[in-house]
């Protein structure tokens, strides 16, 4: 189990007000408060919501997401393309490293300064997540 909730600040309840971080015990929560009732939620269980979410938008594109993420970073020779598609392609891998690990407060900030957000209901069940839209640059777009 994560020692962290992986989203703390990021997470917002259907009427988008924020949701705090808490501790049962050694368990972090996500804690919804519903007229002075605080609803106390695994953390995992959102955070593993929001990654299936993830997973599946990234499911399919590997190929895509790893010429563009090369390219972003400036390198784009086949094998940092090739490196960055097998992480893609072992992506659930990455995620159980990231529930263990976390994500550095700096990196939450900037997730937050770029609109990501997560949104769940009292029982913890993610209703939508919010994330950056890439606009299109009109180069060799499907129609």
């Amino acid at each position: 189990m994560p020692r962290q909730p992986l989203f703390a600040g990021l997470v917002v309840d259907e009427n988008s007000r924020p949701v705090e971080t808490a501790y049962v015990g050694e368990d972090p929560c996500y804690v919804v408060d519903v007229a002075g009732f605080r609803h106390h939620i695994l953390s995992e269980k959102v955070d593993r919501q929001v990654l299936e979410m993830m997973r599946q938008q990234i499911s399919g594109h590997e190929d895509l997401l790893s010429e563009q993420t090369a390219k972003m970073l400036g390198t784009d020779d086949i094998f940092s393309k090739a490196m960055i598609e097998k992480q893609l392609k072992t992506i659930d891998q990455q995620f159980e490293n990231v529930l263990k690990t976390g994500i550095p407060e700096d990196g939450r900030a900037y997730m937050g300064m770029v609109g990501f957000r997560v949104v769940i209901n009292v029982h913890g069940d993610v209703l939508r997540v919010d994330q950056p839209t890439v606009a299109d640059d009109g180069e060799g777009g499907e129609e």
